[in-house]
This record gives C-alpha cells, sequence and structure tokens, in this order.
C-alpha cells in the first residue's frame, strides 16, 4: 500500500489540534489532521459550549421564578419546553462544530482525513485506508466518560456527561453519582429546570480539591435549591427497568438506596488512548491511560508529542488551547514557553460561579510557607446585593515574604470573570499591593479586590 508523506500528522480535532495544525499548515508544513468523530472536541459537542447553553437556560427559569423579587409579575407560572431547550443547545453547538470542520478543510497545506488513526511505528499511523507517515506527530485525542465496574451497571440505562445531552424531556428523578464539578452542574440545571435531583458523593464533601469552606458553600447553595445532597455514600451497586433505577449505598446515615427516574455517572474521564496503537509505537501510557509528557508536551519518543487531555497535565480547554501555543512556541518561533509556566486556574459552573486560580487555601497550609490571608462575602459587595445574588465569598491568599498572590477564589456573581483581574498579576509576578491600589470601576464586583487585599492578615493555624 502507498504512504502519504507529510510534514506533520495531528490526529484528533480537539481544542488544541485545529490550531495547531493551522500554525503549521501557515508555516508551509504539509500538514494531516485525522479525527474520527466530531470536530471540536470534548468542548464544541458534549462539553463547554453545550453544557453552559443548558446553564444559560436553567439561569433564565431560575430567574423568571424570582421576578417577583425584582417587583417583575409574571402571570401563568414558568414552564420548560425541554425540547426547545435541547435544539438551542443543539444549534449552538453544532454551529461551532461545523465551523471548526470548515476552517480545517479551507486551509492550504492541510489534509483532513475524517477517519479512525493507528499508530504502525513510530511516525507511520493508518487513516481508514490510507497509510500516512510524518517526521511530527501531535495527539490530541482528549478523553470520554468513565463508567466504574458497578454490580448491575450492565442491566440498566444509565447516563454520562455526553449522553445527557440527549435527553429532550425533564427527569422526574435525576440520581447523579458523583460529587465533582460535572455532577454539580447537572445537579443545579436540571433541578431548575424542574426535576427532582438526588446527588451522592462518597466522601464527606463535595468538590474535594477545593478548601472546606469552598465546598461547604457550594453544597449550601445547592441544597437551598432543594438538591438532595448524599455525602459520605459509597454506591455499592445498581438496578432497575424502564423508567425507574435503585442506586444501592454503603452509608454512614441515610437511606441505604435511592430510587429515581434517571441516573447520571459523574465519577470521573478516562483519555481515548486505548484504541489509538501506541504500543506499535513505542509509547507507554500510565495506569491512568495518559501519556507522559515533559513540559514543552514532547513524550518520550522523539518527534511525538501529546496534548489537551490526553496528557493529564490539565483538563480543561483553555489548558488544551495553551498546549497548542506552548508546542507552536518551541516548533515554530524558538520561543522557549513550558507548561511550568501556567497558572492553575479554572471555573466551576453552577449559579453564581466559581472562579479559582493559583492554589487553595488548603495547598497553601499544607506547604508551610508564611502567608496572608483576605475574605470578603458577598453580602458586602454591592454588585452583587444590586442584582440580590449574594451568595458566596472572595478569598484571597498571599505569600507574606514576597508578596506575591500564592492563590484566589471567587464564588459569587461574577466570579468566573472577575478572577482575572487577581490572574493576570499572577502572571506578572508583580506584589499584591499593584492589584491593591489599583481603582476600580463602581458598582462591580472586581473593585472590592483592592478593599479585600487592604485586609490582609496572617493565616493562622
Amino acid at each position: 500500500m502507498p504512504v502519504t508523506t507529510y510534514d506533520a500528522i495531528v490526529i484528533g480535532a480537539g481544542q488544541a489540534g485545529p490550531s495547531l495544525a493551522a500554525a503549521l499548515a501557515g508555516a508551509g508544513m504539509s500538514t494531516a489532521v485525522v479525527e474520527r468523530h466530531r470536530f471540536g472536541g470534548t468542548c464544541v459537542n458534549v462539553g463547554c459550549i453545550p453544557t453552559k447553553a443548558l446553564v444559560a437556560s436553567a439561569r433564565a427559569a431560575h430567574v423568571a421564578r424570582r421576578a417577583a423579587d425584582f417587583g417583575v409579575v409574571i402571570d401563568g407560572g414558568v414552564r420548560i419546553d425541554m425540547a426547545r431547550v435541547k435544539a438551542r443547545k443543539d444549534a449552538i453547538a453544532r454551529k461551532s462544530e461545523q465551523g471548526v470542520e470548515r476552517w480545517l478543510r479551507s486551509l492550504a497545506n492541510c489534509t483532513v482525513y475524517h477517519e479512525h488513526a493507528r499508530f504502525e511505528s513510530a511516525h507511520r499511523i493508518r487513516a481508514g485506508g490510507d497509510l500516512l507517515e510524518a517526521e511530527r506527530i501531535f495527539i490530541d485525542v482528549g478523553a470520554r466518560a468513565f463508567a466504574p465496574p458497578l454490580p448491575g451497571l450492565d442491566r440498566i440505562d444509565y447516563l454520562t456527561n455526553s449522553t445527557m445531552l440527549d435527553l429532550d424531556v425533564l427527569p422526574e428523578h435525576l440520581l447523579i453519582v458523583g460529587g465533582g464539578y460535572i455532577g454539580l452542574e447537572f445537579a443545579q440545571m436540571y433541578r431548575r429546570f424542574g426535576s427532582r435531583v438526588t446527588l451522592i458523593e462518597t466522601g464527606d464533601r463535595l468538590i474535594k480539591r477545593e478548601s472546606p469552606d469552598v465546598s461547604a458553600a457550594v453544597t449550601e447553595i445547592l441544597a437551598g435549591e432543594g438538591v438532595d445532597v448524599r455525602l459520605n455514600a459509597r454506591c455499592i451497586g445498581v438496578a432497575g427497568q424502564a423508567g425507574a433505577v435503585t442506586v444501592n449505598l454503603d452509608c454512614a446515615s441515610g437511606a441505604p438506596e435511592v430510587a429515581g427516574s434517571h441516573l447520571l455517572l459523574a465519577v470521573g474521564r478516562r483519555p481515548n488512548t486505548d484504541d489509538l496503537g501506541l504500543e506499535a509505537a513505542g509509547i507507554a501510557v500510565d495506569r491512568r491511560g495518559l501519556i507522559p509528557v515533559d513540559d514543552r508536551l514532547q513524550t518520550a519518543v522523539p518527534g511525538v508529542w501529546a496534548l489537551g487531555e490526553c496528557n493529564g497535565r490539565g483538563a480543561f480547554t483553555h489548558t488544551a488551547y495553551n498546549d497548542y501555543e506552548i508546542v507552536a512556541a518551541n516548533l515554530l518561533h524558538g520561543d522557549p514557553r513550558s507548561v511550568a509556566d501556567r497558572i492553575d486556574c479554572y471555573a466551576l459552573y453552577v449559579d453564581p460561579p466559581l472562579g479559582r486560580a493559583g492554589m487553595t487555601e488548603r495547598q497553601v497550609r499544607e506547604s508551610g510557607r508564611p502567608a496572608l490571608i483576605a475574605t470578603r462575602p458577598m453580602t458586602r459587595v454591592g454588585r452583587a446585593v444590586e442584582k440580590g445574588e449574594t451568595q458566596g465569598f472572595m478569598k484571597v491568599l498571599v505569600d507574606r515574604e514576597t508578596g506575591r498572590i500564592l492563590g484566589a477564589a471567587i464564588l459569587g456573581v461574577g466570579g468566573d470573570e472577575v478572577i482575572h483581574s487577581i490572574l493576570d498579576v499572577m502572571y506578572a509576578k508583580a506584589p499584591y499591593s499593584v492589584l491593591q491600589r489599583a481603582v476600580h470601576i463602581h458598582p462591580t464586583v472586581a473593585e472590592l479586590i483592592p478593599t479585600m487585599l487592604a485586609d490582609l492578615k496572617p493565616l493562622g493555624g
């Protein structure tokens, strides 16, 4: 079989792959992109874009129900048309997916293969019926929902974050196993749509990567909207039939089983590396299926890079895109960018959202370094009061010796946007006093960050 040779091959068209392909092709390299399914990856098709479209619909319903609080009268109540909610979400995601595919196919020096890729050697892959080879190969295959080997799971219908998006009906009672980001976002949105929701978490608190005060505040927000949160409850088995499912629990308190109409598993993700033929390329994976890479995203095999969710160096759209930037900078521009330069940042899109940057309070305490801390409840933020959204708080941690900001959390209205005013100062490696002396616009949430920083105190034990 003849082999087609390229300067570069990009496997996967998620958030890193298309931009990297465009940069390589734009630099004069003949480039092949191989995508087996949907262009745009997780974010565009089953992640950020469609889920945040659902979050927006759920928020519209929530605000409408609160209309009387603002002196607005809505006669006849609020009704949810899930088919229209889904159609809106689908249209938004479809436009993005099609845009990515059209862009890639329009690029000069770029050939798109809509096939499954498998390595046949370190620099040769099979894409459907074609053999391709290149000195540079970039793996951007993403990840998918993980389903644990629970007794009875193979005999019932269950949902993941992907298949949940296919629903055009409202679950009567949605059971969610997993108290992480995916579980929390779906719990709140479907409660706002009108479902009964039970959220089941093995640990003693939700979102365990966060500090306890953040976990407690988010739990209070969800419980306040009617989500039944079950902590210290390990799922040990499931059973069910059409329209009904039962989850059996090993729990410290509460009923040992809970019944509902639908089950969503939100217990983690696994990389899409198990059907790439990596062994033929000499590429090893760790016990979770992740491809180890160095700080410039290179694998142990020369000329092969791994980007995005499959490399374990970040599980977000923005980190995947930054992976592309790092590879392109090093390869095309002689700019020695590195993953080590990246500051951990992300958002949790419950409402109000959580914006996070840098270290958590728990991580700062565990580091043992001398630090300062300041907090401010959203009840003391005028913009939040005006909007009638005073849940949550702001918190910042500062290195006592250098004055640099170590980390911050903003759980409150606009928290996902406001966090960037802190994040940018962290990237500038400037002392907190630069931000503390800044004059921000009134009335905003961000205007209270300088005020909060003026009240820093030693981080106690």
